[in-house]
């Protein structure tokens, strides 16, 4: 058969996750959200060309922040209104990570300890740019939560777009040039004791919940061994400057933003029982190979990094927090004599979007040309 999609997998191979599986409400949504993506379950727009007269059906996507078949046009958007939050200065990316010994425990507390990790790292970042020694300024950086590896495996982590400057106490603009002004050493120190600070008062708040192979950690010795051999790790945060001015920055964040665990192009094969997809060797130079897992497992660690209901991965923090950001930007601006940057596709509809990024024009007829007018309004098919 041809490559495999996320959703062709799915529909082989859910039944038998189910039969091992037993997954959360929000997980079974987001498994039946992908199977039942642009087959007419969602309902379909129907035109009819005032030519020739034919009848075309467009199918309704699912929209599921998951799916691999309907972030393309989300994430351009999101891009796109971000390009007016952009300054002609350095930025640099930095990766908050934790010791993997914490995953059982962070898998059983998803919503408590992903918001344990923005705080520690915002926190983190917001005390050391304020301090004279480093930089003295309020910054802004913006944080992308993921969840997996590679291989699907279960690796939290933060991806942070920090810009490289920002402003002091009186208002004035200050960097330190191209080279990134917090010490990594220093951040590892000041991230790990503030996030395991968190973890003992959650723990000892009783806040706490400890399912599968968290199950031990309920024992306060326990969990105290495991705080203890946490804080003797060196937790490796991982910087590097990644761009200067817009369209560099654009570029870049369009990796990150609404990327989602394992996407239809990594997949190389399936077959009655097995999946294969490409995953990037990081002990081999980041050489790329291939995996190969059962049908269910597959399906199992997909469904991993379905984030909680509601739980919002992408947040603003300092200078370009929603509050602040109109204000504080024009004043960077005007500090370091740089432009404003327009969105290219800011009142634009979606078919608008569609023609103008990749020359797709749902609205002429694929047999003739002429102009598609809609025929009837949208309506849940029954196949």
């Amino acid at each position: 058969m041809d490559k495999p999609t996320v959703q062709d997998i799915f529909l082989r191979f859910y039944p038998r996750y189910l039969e091992q599986y037993h997954p959360s409400p929000q997980q079974a949504k987001t498994a039946n959200n992908i199977i039942n993506c642009k087959t007419g379950a969602y309902g379909a727009n129907v035109s009819v060309c005032e030519d020739c007269r034919s009848i075309q059906i467009h199918y309704n996507s699912c929209r599921n922040r998951c799916c691999p078949m309907c972030q393309a046009l989300p994430k351009e958007k999101w891009i796109d209104l971000r390009r007016e939050d952009v300054l002609d200065a350095p930025y640099f990316h930095v990766v908050f990570t934790m010791p993997e010994e914490l995953n059982p425990v962070i898998y059983s507390n998803q919503s408590l300890l992903y918001n344990a990790l923005y705080h520690a790292a915002s926190d983190t970042l917001e005390e050391l740019s304020a301090d004279e020694k480093y930089l003295g300024a309020k910054i802004g950086y913006l944080f992308i939560l993921h969840t997996w590896g590679s291989e699907m495996n279960y690796h939290p982590h933060i991806h942070a777009i920090v810009l490289g400057g920002g402003l002091d106490g009186k208002k004035q603009w200050r960097d330190r040039g191209e080279e990134f002004f917090l010490p990594v050493r220093v951040i590892s120190k000041v991230f790990r004791g503030k996030y395991m600070e968190t973890m003992k008062g959650l723990w000892k708040d009783g806040k706490l919940e400890f399912h599968g192979s968290a199950g031990k950690y309920q024992n306060r010795y326990a969990f105290q061994e495991l705080m203890d051999t946490c804080y003797r790790k060196e937790w490796a945060p991982y910087c590097k400057k990644t761009f200067n001015g817009s369209g560099d920055v654009i570029s870049y964040l369009g990796k990150y933003t609404h990327r989602i665990a394992i996407s239809n192009h990594r997949l190389v094969s399936m077959t009655e029982n097995t999946v294969t997809f490409s995953v990037k060797d990081y002990r081999d130079e980041g050489k790329w190979k291939t995996l190969t897992l059962q049908g269910a497992e597959f399906i199992r660690r997909f469904l991993m990094h379905v984030p909680p209901k509601r739980f919002v991965r992408i947040r603003h923090y300092g200078l370009l927090s929603v509050r602040t950001k109109a204000k504080e930007l024009a004043l960077c601006r005007n500090l370091l004599g740089c432009r404003k940057y327009l969105s290219e596709l800011r009142g634009m509809k979606s078919t608008e979007v569609l023609k103008h990024l990749w020359g797709i024009d749902v609205c002429s007829c694929r047999s003739c040309g002429g102009r598609l007018v809609a025929s009837a309004p949208k309506y849940p098919l029954r196949i």
